[in-house]
């Protein structure tokens, strides 16, 4: 048994890799699904135009009547073709999955569904970015990317010192402004950049929402059993902090520990029990990676 062992600890390797990619790629179909429900259900019915190369695929189905799944696969092809030249042959697969894919199921649900399922454009533009936003969070939450234009942000910041933030908003500000020329309609120029807002607070919500992390600071004089009392109970990691108060002018021992949102109440709670009178301070942190927390990605 023990000869066998160190045989088939590659082959364990392998399993769990392939399990773990079938999982990834799994969640990201069901995102890439989700996401082009949200255009073929309710923006593209609604004559809404949102952001990136989904909004410019909508002006082509909207102008010429060409279906939004094949040009939304034209045009990404042409862009992942010059990534690839531009950014090198390493330029991800999960990007071309995610493009093929959507590209996939904008074609098969847009011959299923072909009249409005809400005729209130409002509440179609809602709808629409929350299914839009959420699916490309979900890609994200996988480390994919819906490629459009992230690659051309990519590509830019690659020669010019400019956030892709940046690039990726001003392209969806000339996208959505351009449908005003098709429709001349000041309405769905407006539902436009409302839908942009909904699926960027959305994709933030998913990436973060139930992830989000807190700092927090913790000064008392029974900073031992409070430390104790996190590191046993809650099984949260502790920085012990050196510092003096200005005005005792005395040495202070502070507790530094990172938790997650949702635990951060039952932090105060353990060190009410413990001392009524400490001091604690707490902060919202952008992100916290490593051990339980989330996986470094980079």
């Amino acid at each position: 048994m023990c000869v066998l062992m160190p045989k088939l600890a590659p082959v364990l390797e392998k399993r769990k890799k392939i399990l773990k990619n079938v999982k990834v790629y799994s969640i990201m179909t069901v995102g890439l699904f989700i996401n082009a429900l949200g255009w073929t259900a309710f923006l593209i019915p609604g004559e809404i135009v949102g952001g990136g190369v989904s909004g410019v695929a909508a002006l082509v189905f909207y102008a010429t009547g060409i279906p939004v799944g094949y040009s939304f696969l034209a045009f990404n092809l042409l862009l992942v073709v010059v990534a690839i030249k531009m950014l090198g042959a390493s330029f991800g697969i999960k990007t071309i999955y995610s493009v093929v894919m959507i590209a996939f199921f904008l074609s098969v649900q847009q011959k299923f569904i072909t009249e409005p399922i809400i005729h209130e454009a409002f509440m179609a533009t809602i709808l629409g970015g929350l299914l839009a936003g959420a699916g490309v969070g979900i890609v994200f939450s996988q480390g994919g990317s819906t490629g459009g234009t992230d690659i051309i942000a990519m590509i830019i910041n690659k020669y010019r010192n400019v956030s892709p933030g940046k690039v990726i908003l001003y392209c969806d500000i000339i996208i959505i402004g351009s449908s005003y020329f098709l429709f001349e309609s000041m309405e769905k120029l407006v539902y436009g950049f409302v839908s942009m807002g909904v699926v960027s607070y959305t994709i933030d919500l998913i990436l973060n929402g139930s992830k989000q992390s807190v700092q927090i600071m913790i000064v008392s004089k029974e900073y031992e059993k409070i430390a104790e009392s996190i590191a046993t109970k809650m099984n949260r990691g502790i920085t012990m902090l050196n510092g003096e108060g200005w005005y005792s002018q005395k040495p202070q021992k502070l507790i530094l520990t990172i938790v997650r949102k949702h635990e951060a109440q039952r932090i105060h709670r353990l060190v009410k029990e413990i001392d009524t009178e400490a001091f604690i301070s707490q902060g919202a942190v952008m992100g916290a990676y490593g051990k339980g927390f989330d996986e470094i990605r980079g």
